[in-house]
């Protein structure tokens, strides 16, 4: 097949520009069955749980998930985290709330200011903002996987396809959980979810942060909408070339943005580099049945 060439559903009365975000709607109520399903699946067929923990951060992705596993599981075996830092928005914790109070889950807040701080205090007073993001996911990841033990429950991933993508996240901190219902959902396509779920407007409908820094956004720290960055990636990850896009209409500064954070990244995508010395390495050679689904 050649590069010209995609598999994209759309309807066969129609013909339309690749480019336009139309092409990544899926249907809501069928996705939002399939998760459900997949949850129960993964969860509590495969490992034979049937709780799970979760950070609830007061953005849309979290509170995807959180409804998701309010239906999956139950509210009652649902547990939500709230995780401020000290520059944490109010707001963030406000609008977890929300979904606590419109799911019915468990809900406990662990302030970790004390725990980065204890590091940061100790080790580098004056370190980055970037570095003390990188440690406040990592310190929430290791509270999850505590809490998780804690109830007898699995932790769940947030993450969506465009953050993996563009490796927006902490490694073996975000991506650290064992199952993610919405890895393979671009950010534009959690949004129509969402308010199939019937997620708060207040979280669907504000700016994506990060939370670390007053004003910061996610598509100001792209360059591009998420839109725009979706339509560009869904082409990239299935073949087209650089110049095929370009002879598109897609803007080379755009292209350019999106090239560098998919191809600077793609090593926070894999699990870490085993220097492989025999016929069994694991996950190379060996592999259980259930790895070949």
């Amino acid at each position: 097949m050649g590069e010209n060439w995609v598999v994209i559903p759309i309807c066969r009365s129609e013909r339309r520009n690749l480019l336009d975000p139309s092409v990544l709607q899926l249907n809501n109520k069928l996705l939002r069955d399939w998760l459900v399903a997949f949850l129960k699946d993964e969860v509590i067929r495969q490992r034979g749980i049937s709780k799970v923990v979760l950070g609830l951060s007061g953005g849309v992705d979290s509170a995807v998930v959180a409804y998701l596993a309010a239906e999956a599981f139950g509210p009652k075996n649902v547990y939500a985290i709230r995780l401020p830092y000290a520059i944490s928005s109010p707001e963030s914790l406000t609008h977890a709330e929300l979904v606590v109070n419109d799911t019915g889950i468990n809900c406990e807040t662990i302030e970790i200011t004390a725990m980065v701080d204890g590091y940061r205090l100790l080790a580098d007073p004056e370190m980055s903002g970037q570095r003390i993001g990188n440690i406040c996911a990592r310190c929430r990841m290791t509270i999850l996987f505590d809490q998780a033990m804690k109830v007898g429950g699995l932790p769940l991933g947030t993450g969506n396809k465009t953050e993996r993508l563009f490796g927006y996240y902490t490694w073996h901190a975000d991506d650290a959980p064992p199952i993610n219902p919405l890895g393979d959902l671009f950010k534009s396509q959690v949004w129509p979810l969402a308010r199939e779920l019937g997620v708060p407007a207040p979280i669907v409908d504000k700016p994506p942060t990060a939370d670390l820094i007053k004003g910061q956004t996610d598509e100001g720290d792209f360059g591009l909408k998420y839109e725009e960055a979706d339509s560009i990636l869904n082409l990239i990850i299935r073949g087209f070339t650089r110049e095929r896009l370009l002879a598109m209409g897609v803007l080379e500064h755009s292209l350019n943005l999106v090239e560098k954070r998919l191809d600077g990244t793609h090593w926070k995508r894999r699990l870490p580099t085993v220097a492989m010395v025999s016929d069994t390495a694991i996950g190379e050679y060996y592999l259980r049945p259930v790895d070949y689904r």
